[in-house]
């Protein structure tokens, strides 16, 4: 580990402290926002047409990333001081997030844990294959990660499919614990419940109507947003042999600097080094660290622009250190 790794890793544990008060006007103003961005889609889609309605599910759907957000936060510990605050504000929000608390709590703390590692691969990350393991594939299983790691497959199709079907099911661990089938079957009935109100109170096609657009939408936003922080040319990459989980936190995850309006929709997670070096940051203080610290502007900066052009990139080269394109290795 480096000089500047260490002092900055240092710098960030300034900012752990959470704000009770902070983050109750985060939590409070977030979902009464969201509140009312679903009434008006209702009443849009009832008085006046479903395009106003589609209008109406972008911000809806901004808001529910931010209501993940925080929900994540909740499970790093780090939105309030109290650990049974955290962990009852979580499991709510999972209601609106449909995202299991406690079972997302554990595979994304095993993602941070092997975040870059090329041992530890597969918990809660974008699959992820060098060039070597890539032409060691059949044909058949070429395409399939070809079609797999297409971006459009992966907002379109991957993100919906992930958040609305998979986390249904405790999938990810081969021997899930009572724990995390609790979690998600808890999270179900609680959405059967919940939902389940709401469509005999308005019927199931204005239902779908209202929540198909907001879920394709936060989901596929949510896939790019995760996808981008972790999957850009000059990323981190190594074997257990050579890790370290702070170099890996800091060069391993970008800064996506995003226009104000969107960093308030996606609680600064936009500002993933920082985060990754020290997940104990509560979403509305990254900022402020990072304001302090100008050298933490200058690693992985990416603007939406610069971000796009990373989109094609599907295999990490382990001789050239970065991720390439397909047609790299066709041409090689």
């Amino acid at each position: 580990m480096s000089d500047q790794v260490q002092q900055l890793a240092k710098h960030c544990l300034n900012y752990r402290e959470s704000n009770s008060a902070r983050a109750n006007f985060q939590l409070v103003t977030t979902v009464t926002l969201f509140i009312g961005s679903c009434l008006a889609m209702y009443h849009s889609l009832v008085h006046v047409g479903f395009w106003l309605t589609l209008l109406l599910a972008v911000p809806t759907a901004g808001l529910v990333l931010r209501l993940f957000i925080i929900q994540h936060d909740c499970g790093h510990g780090s939105f309030y001081n109290n650990n049974s605050a955290n962990d009852w504000v979580g499991r709510c929000l999972s209601v609106f997030t449909i995202t299991p608390y406690a079972y997302w709590r554990r595979l994304h703390a095993l993602h941070h844990a092997g975040s870059a590692n090329l041992d530890k691969r597969g918990y809660g990350d974008i699959d992820t294959l060098t060039v070597k393991e890539y032409n060691e594939l059949s044909k058949l299983k070429r395409l399939g990660y070809r079609i797999y790691r297409n971006p459009f497959f992966l907002m379109l199709v991957g993100g919906p499919v992930h958040f609305a079907i998979l986390q249904r099911w405790p999938l990810s661990f081969s021997k899930p614990s009572l724990q995390m089938w609790g979690s998600v079957m808890g999270l179900n009935l609680s959405m059967a419940v919940f939902y389940g109100a709401i469509i005999w109170y308005i019927g199931w096609l204005p239902f779908l109507m209202l929540a198909i657009p907001v879920a394709l939408i936060a989901s596929s936003i949510g896939v790019w947003l995760f996808y981008i922080q972790h999957q850009f040319e000059d990323t981190h990459w190594e074997t257990s042999q050579h890790w370290d989980r702070k170099t890996a936190a800091l060069y391993g995850s970008s800064y996506y600097a995003l226009p104000k309006i969107l960093q308030w929709f996606t609680g600064n997670i936009g500002i993933h080094h920082v985060h990754h070096l020290c997940s104990a940051i509560p979403n509305y203080r990254l900022q402020e660290c990072v304001d302090d610290e100008p050298e933490l502007k200058k690693i992985n900066y990416l603007t939406i622009r610069q971000s796009l052009k990373y989109a094609n990139l599907s295999l990490w080269d382990e001789e050239l250190k970065k991720l390439v394109p397909f047609k790299a290795v066709a041409s090689a």
